[in-house]
């Protein structure tokens, strides 16, 4: 599915992201999320370079907010599952980059965070996504940015316990939005 696909509930979704972030409510998204924000607050979704599918390393861009947001953080592998990006919306940030995606993750103002990436994963995620899109990666010959199955599967245990320190990192900080939200 695509931000730009002609389905009845995008733009209401997109109104309703809107009003959320001009009423300064924090917001995240990842992935199709992130660029649905994008899109929101007027960036666009285009299909990126390559297809980014299993894990890649995304790398923390230097800028103000970037310290805020991932502390001490330069560099985690994450996962990915996307053919297409979004540009950082006007008032947003960049704060992480890939070799294959540029825009990674942004951050509106100091409550909102969308991400390309997903830093959300579990091993049933990737198991069930590996299943449930076996046909797409089959149509996508394994390269530097397309994993087979198996690759995906190899150090699991020891990516995800990395990836989960970057996604504490990440909600902790959103989580921070939450708490002075009255």
């Amino acid at each position: 599915m695509s931000v730009n696909d002609d389905l009845p509930w995008i733009p209401p979704l997109l109104a309703f992201i809107r009003s959320m972030i001009d009423a300064d409510r924090p917001v995240i998204g990842h992935c199709l999320g992130g660029q649905l924000i994008s899109k929101a607050l007027g960036g666009v979704v285009t299909r990126n370079p390559v297809k980014e599918i299993g894990w890649g390393l995304v790398n923390a861009v230097d800028g103000p907010q970037t310290s805020d947001w991932l502390g001490d953080l330069q560099q985690f592998e994450s996962f990915h599952w996307h053919g297409e990006t979004f540009s950082i919306p006007p008032g947003g940030t960049r704060i992480l980059a890939s070799a294959a995606c540029p825009n990674q993750a942004y951050v509106v103002g100091n409550k909102h965070l969308g991400m390309q990436c997903h830093v959300e994963m579990t091993a049933e995620m990737i198991h069930d996504w590996c299943q449930s899109g076996a046909e797409e990666i089959a149509t996508c010959p394994p390269s530097a940015t397309v994993q087979t199955p198996e690759e995906m599967a190899e150090n699991l245990d020891h990516r995800l316990v990395a990836l989960n320190c970057a996604a504490e990192q990440l909600y902790s900080r959103w989580i921070k939005g939450l708490e002075t939200d009255t």
